[in-house]
């Protein structure tokens, strides 16, 4: 069994990101694939403070619901990290996720080392660029495998419903879900 997580850095429920990532669970669907899209909008993720309690305890002293997320995330064989740009950027709530994430798997060494994954970005008009980089540093950090596609995962939209319209950028969220089960299924045969 393949288990891809598409995790959801939008604020908002429903919106163009979700549309997005959604787009690539749905081509990874098949052959003893299961997908869940988790959205961090109805969860609370607090920004990681720098303490470096877990590298004595191996766990996350502040409570919110980073744990389950986290806990998913490790039993994940491929993980999407998806946002909207907000101002040049990725949104707090992803950028929350992945600090606190980054920190606990390197003190409990290295869990997502080998590990599928990749981000995928939308915008209205710019910042696709350095928000995709923001999210990509995260995967390449964690000494993950990143698979290309057709084109960066990027796609254009801003009102609800709008990269629906993208058909490039849908395209290429479609084939980065299936380059994905491709390359886990690579690396399940050889390992």
């Amino acid at each position: 069994m393949i288990r891809i997580l598409g995790i959801i850095g939008s604020p908002r429920i429903g919106g163009n990101t979700e549309l997005f990532v959604a787009e690539a669970l749905k081509a990874t669907e098949g052959d003893d694939v299961e997908t869940e899209l988790l959205r961090l909008a109805n969860r609370e993720v607090k920004p990681c403070d720098a303490c470096l309690s877990c590298k004595q305890t191996g766990e996350c002293r502040i409570k919110d619901d980073f744990k389950p997320i986290f806990d998913k995330m490790v039993a994940a064989d491929g993980i999407i990290l998806s946002s909207p740009v907000y101002f040049g950027s990725a949104t707090p709530q992803i950028k929350s996720l992945i600090d606190r994430a980054g920190y606990l798997s390197v003190a409990r060494k290295r869990v997502f080392e080998n590990k599928v994954g990749g981000p995928m970005v939308v915008a209205r008009r710019a910042g696709h660029n350095f928000t995709l980089a923001q999210l990509l540093f995260f995967f390449l950090h964690q000494g993950m495998i990143v698979p290309g596609s057709s084109y960066w995962n990027i796609a254009f939209g801003r009102e609800k419903d709008e990269v629906t319209k993208d058909e490039e950028g849908l395209l290429t969220a479609k084939n980065f879900g299936k380059k994905m089960v491709w390359l886990i299924k690579k690396i399940k045969e050889t390992g």
